[in-house]
């Protein structure tokens, strides 16, 4: 399975599991466990969009793409920039 399948199917099982609507996948890496999917999720629409609350995520998936777990990182506002070195 190539990565864009991977994160398609990631952004799919999260938003089944957690009612949210995907945004953007951020990061994808593999290692033993296998492979890490970090995506944005819409938590809670704002007006402006700019003050939306988007929930950063990890989904780990399988080989064959079957999501294994995932965990809430943090919260934020849309419209804050991102924190931390830009690893999952």
């Amino acid at each position: 399975m190539v990565t864009k399948e991977l994160a398609e199917r990631a952004k799919s099982q999260l938003a089944d599991v957690t009612g949210l609507r995907p945004i953007t996948v951020t990061g994808v890496f593999k290692d033993e466990q296998g492979w890490h999917i970090a995506l944005d999720m819409l938590e809670m629409s704002r007006i402006p969009p700019a003050t939306d609350v988007l929930g950063d995520y990890e989904a780990l998936l399988d080989e064959t793409g079957n999501m294994l777990r995932f965990e809430r990182r943090r919260s934020r506002l849309r419209g804050e920039p991102m924190e931390g070195n830009g690893k999952l």
